[in-house]
């Protein structure tokens, strides 16, 4: 099954995403920051990144960029609530600097494990 690293600087998102796609039977790690994403990312076999967009020590924009470096064909989705701006801002930015999918915050179970399930076909 694929493994799946979730980057969410909150803490009750991060553990509810590494819940539901635990139950859906998929492999997670997780990181609380970009910073910590990134080391995760390197150290293990990651097929697909959920990753918010605003965190603190490096952002889900510059976290994307990193990976996408790295691995071209990374599958990305990125998630938002906002910040200063609208979600929809944000996650625009996170598209066209690689992520695969948006999704904006909150979100169904139905929204996530649908964009999962068809990035990892």
């Amino acid at each position: 099954m694929a493994t799946i690293l979730i980057i969410e600087d909150d803490t009750e998102v991060r553990a509810y995403l590494d819940s539901l796609l635990g139950r859906a039977g998929y492999t997670t790690a997780t990181a609380a920051n970009g910073k910590e994403g990134v080391e995760v990312f390197e150290a293990e076999a990651i097929d697909l990144v959920i990753t918010d967009i605003i965190m603190p020590e490096k952002d889900g924009i510059e976290t994307i960029m990193d990976m996408k470096r790295v691995r071209r064909d990374l599958k990305v989705i990125a998630i938002s609530g906002g910040g200063r701006a609208e979600p929809e801002n944000y996650l625009h930015s996170a598209r066209l600097l690689g992520a695969d999918r948006t999704i904006k915050k909150p979100f169904t179970n139905e929204d996530i494990l649908a964009a999962v399930k068809e990035l990892l076909d």
